[in-house]
């Protein structure tokens, strides 16, 4: 029995360690995103491209509210297999 749970828990960690790597990558997508918003002038921005600044800069916070969702997922997800984890560890010492 405990090598069928030392099993799930390596899965788990290798499915995490996935999660955190497809993360780090909407990361590094997300910080590059920000530092071209910050290019964008704060005061009197053309007329002329206006229009395609404020759309860019919607896509921008898309992004960065997807990447925090993201986050929170994987939070979510680490939480449940860890309480699944510590109440087989809990039934075990029971027995």
């Amino acid at each position: 029995m405990d090598q069928q749970i030392t099993t799930v828990i390596s899965h788990m960690a290798k499915s995490h360690l996935e999660l955190a790597r497809i993360i780090e990558a909407k990361r590094q997508s997300v910080v590059h995103a920000a530092k071209l918003v910050t290019a964008i002038p704060n005061e009197n921005p053309s007329v002329e491209g206006f229009e395609g600044t404020t759309d860019f800069a919607l896509q921008v916070t898309k992004n960065v509210t997807s990447y925090l969702n993201s986050l929170a997922d994987l939070e979510e997800a680490l939480a449940e297999n860890l309480t699944q984890v510590m109440k087989e560890l809990n039934s075990n010492e029971g027995e």
